[in-house]
């Protein structure tokens, strides 16, 4: 099934959603995007308890599809997504990736977006080239909260 002309509504995410959010658990080896639970956040004071993360939930009518972070950096915008388990390999990502360079764009200006993408994560890796995003440089080793990775830096193309 593809969403190809549902509009998707969205506004920022509330404390209820980020209870709800941090509880989706990823099959296999998409595990790894777990998330840490809201309360933890809370008491270390990052991800969903950063006050800098501008979070915003995205509805198919009732449904919580997923959610996007943009945060602003000297230079350019962080972009971070998450798609509802039962809902990913279903588009609903592209459009939020899209609407997600619509939200940056009023909030921050010219300022441009950039992701970061383990390299394995070949369906993320496509729906954000479909959104206009293109990897830039070789990939990278790093690690995150979620452990030790090798990713794609991914930049929006100048629209």
């Amino acid at each position: 099934m593809s969403v190809e002309g549902i509009m998707l509504t969205y506004h920022k995410t509330t404390e209820e959603e980020k209870y709800v959010i941090t509880e989706w658990k990823y099959p296999g080896e998409y595990a790894v995007y777990d998330s840490t639970p809201y309360e933890e956040q809370k008491k270390r004071g990052f991800g969903f308890a950063n006050p800098a993360n501008h979070f915003y939930s995205f509805y198919d009518e009732t449904a919580l599809v997923g959610f996007i972070n943009l945060y602003e950096e000297e230079t350019e915008i962080f972009f971070g997504i998450g798609v509802n388990p039962d809902c990913c390999g279903e588009g609903y990502g592209q459009q939020m990736t899209k609407t997600a360079c619509e939200i940056s764009k009023k909030l921050f200006g010219k300022k441009p977006l950039y992701l970061e993408v383990r390299t394995w994560n070949k369906r993320a890796v496509s729906c954000y080239q479909k959104a206009g995003f293109v990897i830039k440089g070789e990939p990278i080793r790093q690690t995150t909260s979620a452990g030790e990775g090798v990713f794609y830096h991914m930049v929006q193309e100048n629209k």
